[in-house]
């Protein structure tokens, strides 16, 4: 069985007052784990990795107790496949009324079921902001920023923690690292 491509999101990690991770430790961890090709992108907790296929819980629950026992706190880590990522993207129905990529996001759950916690939200008239529902992803434009957005608010809620976004912009470098070929 071939391998496959997985983009580790760490939950609140380095903004703030949270918890620090050097990216340089993140790659260590991961490569102690037994993962190759592993990257890092930003310094907000993104690291794109190969091995061997396996259900996406369990590799995000290794992650996470290597990270636990690294900085000596719980970091909730939300694992995506690279096809995972590349569906998402394509999947995405903002993009046409979403001109800055900065103020897109996606929201991914630790559970792709746990969508279904917005159902009620997306019955909503969010205007000027927009909220949508993927396959593993929800997608959300606040084009007056994300700290003011009431769909960030609702979205936070209705996840509680089981949840880490990232902008377009940063989707979009994930995608590019997860498809590039190491020489």
């Amino acid at each position: 069985m071939a391998d496959l491509t997985y983009i580790g999101l760490l939950r609140g990690v380095n903004v703030g007052r949270s918890v620090r991770v050097a990216m340089a430790d993140l790659r260590t961890l991961v490569e102690a784990l037994g993962y190759r090709d592993v990257r890092t992108i930003l310094n907000s907790g993104n690291v794109v990795f190969t091995g061997p296929r396996g259900p996406t819980a369990r590799v995000a629950a290794q992650v996470e107790l290597a990270l636990a026992r690294h900085v000596g706190a719980p970091v909730r880590v939300i694992v995506l496949t690279a096809p995972e990522l590349a569906a998402a993207v394509a999947a995405n129905p903002l993009v046409k009324i979403a001109p800055d990529p900065s103020r897109l996001v996606i929201a991914a759950p630790s559970n792709a079921k746990d969508l279904t916690r917005l159902n009620p939200l997306l019955e909503r008239d969010w205007a000027p902001e927009a909220l949508a529902s993927g396959p593993r992803v929800a997608y959300f434009w606040c084009p007056n920023g994300f700290a003011e957005s009431p769909v960030a608010e609702a979205v936070l809620r209705a996840f509680g923690d089981a949840v880490t976004m990232r902008n377009w912009a940063t989707v979009g470098k994930l995608l590019a690292l997860s498809v590039a070929k190491r020489p």
